[in-house]
């Protein structure tokens, strides 16, 4: 008899997306999509885009009180929303 290395299919497949160099943009879009649920619907509601630029996640908002007290908590959103994808994908948060 002979042993079969079984692999699961997600590792499968982050494995070649690493090889083709798309796991960070994937990752990425994940942590983007992943906002309005991390932030909550009243946030999500105020926010008017959401980008990634040298590992900083760059939120848009509509409301100056808002963007003042968050800038307060983005320690605990840099560590959830890292924490939802499950990797370092950004460094820091920015509301502007």
């Amino acid at each position: 008899m002979f042993k079969r290395d079984v692999k699961n299919i997600s590792d499968l497949i982050m494995t070649n997306l690493r090889s083709l160099g798309l796991e960070t943009p994937l990752l990425q879009r994940r942590l983007i999509e992943s906002w309005p649920e991390v932030a909550g619907p009243l946030i999500a509601k105020y926010t008017r885009e959401v980008f990634i630029f040298n590992q900083t996640l760059m939120v848009k908002l509509n409301n100056p009180a808002l963007r003042h007290d968050l800038s307060m908590q983005r320690a605990e959103y840099v560590r959830r929303l890292n924490e939802r994808v499950g990797a370092q994908i950004i460094a820091d948060i920015r509301f502007a």
